[in-house]
């Protein structure tokens, strides 16, 4: 349909098909009408070569004919040909098409072009001719444009589109030279500084400029000059938020962390010896932190408010700072996002006002009152939330002995009474699309942009019935009528810190952006299976629940009964090898005795649920492609506990989907029976993947997916890094006297959790908690896990109820 329209468009400009008049003035009309329109629908597609190569190949047709029949225009056809075949050849080099793209830049049949000599050199450094790469845009830079090397960039007589052209291949230039460490630390900040001239009101500029800093805060040990780098990182990552918001969940956090962490050090040093503080380091980190939270404000009426809901969780988490010049910033910005945004707020500030620790939750009623006074109608929506919350925590803590089913009505009157109330206030109902923010397309920030465009359901009932599941922890489905008329399940779930599951929802969500932007991973479908997830307090809350899911011990179980090889508990029990046994028992007793019993089955559950063999196909595909990206997300950040239960598959199409995401940071490597594997890859799950097993989807999956983490590496730090220091995440159950004294945990294992995340995005693979040797390529690190994962000398040594002999 878009090559049709096209088509029909530009024919009825160049033959003038409903016009009959075909005077210059006319002609120069259609002429302008129709570049600018074919080049803003190529613009317009995805970014996959599938679905943007025949469109380009029918402009090209179609701007020739042009020329043909608009001769006083050739010129100008030229030019636009000219810049489709370079569409082409961006294209073809971002999918790895890298002879086609040479192809495509020597149809442009020209080598004058600045756009061509960037592009050229993109090509260059994607091949692996670094040094090829960097003499190409050199020369580009100083045949183009001359005057640079002479002149300053404030004195410069370019146009507009020349000066973006020249910072482009200015912050090219520098990104690459620091790449290939060419030049030292001083001459890159100048490479750096000299984009910023070039193009001031540019976000990429001032972005790397602030990276490349950061990087410096790593290498420097001197407290003061520590200090004076963070300033320039914060006022630059500041600055680029400005001017867009293209890298706002790498900028954003960042800053953020550098602005917390500095106000912790110093509120340490506060408490210190009145000698200490007198020092001339004390006062200047002092005026560095004064001069940050002054940046951090201004930045509040700088940007618009949707951009900082990206680091809600991160903001919440730090409310009981103890420092001042952070703590009161900080808690007027929270109160302005809950007066913008009070459905997401609301939910999201939840559990940190059922704190069981008194200074967070005072912390948060703070908030309330400071939103209240901005708005003073928000007072009866926070009522009312806070009390539905009420309602269903006393919902999930409910004591159901063995009953599996309840009634609203009997049970649960109360909740029905204050939904019912007509004066209950509007409150949305927590899913996962309601509660992610939309950046902008082009991603130029604005203030009158709606980043939650859909309309939003609110909570209009409940069904009577309320299912509960015969777990250990009773866990209660509910169903909620929604405003829109459509009724929406939610779980319910007592007795489980979710705040975990739900930063680590966050993060996935995040890699998902990136899976998105990546060519190779888009073509591929490479995604988490993600949901809403809303702790209520630090014991229960509220899942997104996702329909037609089915837990892989349960699909296994079923399986076997079928073929008549079930095996009972109190089998498995009497065939488990006792504490005591030595490895090679546990080796012997698995490999004779548990294999045996439990045979690769699970294909035969995709042949049952998919008999058509096109949708079988497709769900196999699709169950190896998003089995092997949680396993490579879950390997970074160290989930372990992916036992049966926790590992669930979708019967409409054979994704894999993850639950009980709280075992995090390696946690599984330090119970009563060590984790030794890096994420489930059992035989029934190698065998579901069809005769070459996890060679072929699965393992190619693994490589693409970790290609882009480690490419991001700097963005995923800047989230994880406020995550393990989360003062909300309690990372075990012994008490802490000064949280107790002042609501905010200092976690003493992030820094060496932080350490370890970098070590594996970079490649450098751990034993038995050591360290192992130079960093590996990805397929190396790949192949490495998998083996790892599938190695029956370390599945023979995991805890029963794993059941790695499933």
């Amino acid at each position: 349909m878009h090559m049709l329209t096209d088509l029909q468009e530009a024919v009825q400009s160049i033959f003038n098909l409903n016009l009959s008049d075909r005077s210059p003035s006319k002609t120069v009309s259609l002429f302008n009408e129709i570049l600018p329109t074919l080049s803003l629908r190529r613009n317009l597609l995805q970014s996959s070569s599938r679905y943007q190569e025949p469109i380009h190949n029918l402009h090209r047709v179609l701007l020739k004919i042009g020329k043909e029949k608009m001769p006083e225009f050739s010129s100008k056809f030229d030019q636009e040909i000219t810049k489709c075949w370079l569409q082409s050849a961006r294209l073809a080099r971002k999918n790895g098409f890298y002879q086609r793209a040479y192809s495509c830049l020597l149809e442009t049949g020209t080598k004058n072009s600045a756009d061509f000599f960037m592009e050229k050199t993109k090509w260059l450094w994607n091949k692996g001719e670094k040094e090829q790469a960097i003499y190409c845009l050199q020369k580009g830079i100083s045949e183009h444009f001359p005057s640079i090397q002479t002149k300053k960039a404030s004195s410069l007589n370019l146009s507009t589109d020349d000066q973006l052209i020249c910072a482009k291949a200015k912050l090219l230039l520098a990104i690459y030279s620091e790449e290939s460490s060419i030049v030292d630390s001083g001459s890159l900040i100048e490479m750096y500084k000299e984009v910023v001239n070039l193009q001031p009101d540019w976000e990429a500029s001032h972005f790397h400029l602030a990276k490349y800093y950061d990087k410096m805060l790593n290498t420097t040990e001197i407290p003061d000059a520590k200090a004076e780098i963070m300033v320039k990182v914060v006022k630059n990552f500041g600055t680029s938020l400005k001017h867009g918001c293209k890298n706002v969940y790498h900028s954003l956090p960042r800053l953020l962390d550098i602005w917390f962490d500095l106000g912790t050090l110093q509120g340490v040093d506060d408490n210190g010896s009145s000698s200490k503080k007198l020092s001339s380091s004390w006062k200047s980190t002092a005026a560095c932190l004064e001069k940050i939270s002054n940046m951090v404000q201004e930045l509040y009426g700088s940007v618009p408010l949707y951009l900082f809901l990206t680091a809600f969780p991160q903001l919440i988490s730090r409310i009981c700072h103890s420092h001042p010049s952070v703590s009161g910033p900080l808690q007027k910005l929270i109160s302005r996002l809950l007066v913008s945004y009070p459905q997401q707020s609301m939910w999201m500030m939840m559990a940190v006002s059922k704190s069981s620790y008194p200074t967070r939750s005072k912390r948060c009623k703070q908030i309330f009152q400071e939103a209240i006074l901005l708005n003073p109608g928000l007072g009866k929506y926070i009522n009312d939330t806070t009390r539905l919350a009420d309602k269903l925590i006393d919902l999930s803590n409910k004591n159901v002995g063995e009953t599996n089913r309840l009634s609203i009505s009997e049970n649960f009157s109360s909740l029905l009474k204050l939904i019912d109330d007509r004066n209950f206030s509007q409150v949305m109902l927590p899913l996962q699309t309601q509660m992610i923010v939309t950046l902008p397309n082009g991603y130029v920030s604005s203030f009158d942009y709606n980043a939650f465009p859909f309309t939003p359901v609110f909570i209009q009932g409940f069904e009577d019935t309320v299912e509960v599941f015969p777990s250990l922890q009773k866990p209660k489905k509910l169903i909620v009528k929604g405003s829109d008329g459509k009724l929406y399940p939610i779980m319910c779930k007592p007795k489980d810190d979710l705040r975990k599951d739900c930063r680590l929802m966050e993060f996935n969500n995040l890699v998902n952006r990136y899976l998105k932007i990546d060519p190779e991973a888009r073509r591929r479908q490479l995604y988490i299976r993600t949901y809403a997830v809303v702790p209520l307090n630090e014991e229960c809350g509220l899942i997104e629940w996702v329909t037609n899911l089915h837990g892989l011990r349960l699909i296994l179980s079923k399986l076997y009964r079928l073929k008549g090889m079930f095996v009972t508990g109190r089998e498995i029990r009497a065939m488990m090898p006792s504490k005591t046994a030595t490895f090679e028992e546990k080796l012997n007793i698995f490999k004779t005795k548990f294999l045996p019993r439990f045979p690769p089955v699970f294909h035969e559950w995709f042949k049952i649920i998919f008999p058509d063999p096109t949708a079988w196909y497709h769900a196999r595909l699709a169950y190896a492609r998003t089995t092997a990206v949680m396993s490579m997300v879950g390997y970074i950040v160290g989930l372990g506990d992916r036992h049966g239960e926790n590992i669930l598959f979708d019967s409409s199409c054979g994704d894999s989907v993850h639950v009980d995401l709280n075992c995090l940071f390696n946690k599984g490597e330090t119970m009563e029976y060590p984790e030794c594997v890096p994420f489930r890859l059992t035989h029934n799950m190698v065998d579901a993947m069809g005769p070459t097993g996890y060679e072929g989807a699965f393992r190619k999956a693994c490589e693409v997916t970790m290609r882009v983490m480690r490419s991001r590496t700097d963005a995923l730090m800047s989230v994880l890094r406020p995550f393990v220091h989360d003062p909300l995440v309690e990372w075990s159950r012994s008490k802490h006297s000064k949280a107790q004294h002042d609501g905010e945990i200092i976690n003493e294992q992030g820094l060496t959790h932080v350490k370890d995340i970098e070590l594996r995005l970079n490649g450098i693979i751990k034993y038995k908690n050591k360290q192992q040797g130079l960093p590996l390529s990805i397929e190396g690190q790949v192949n490495h896990l998998i083996q790892e994962a599938v190695d029956i000398r370390n599945l023979s040594q995991m805890y029963i109820g794993w059941a790695a002999y499933m």
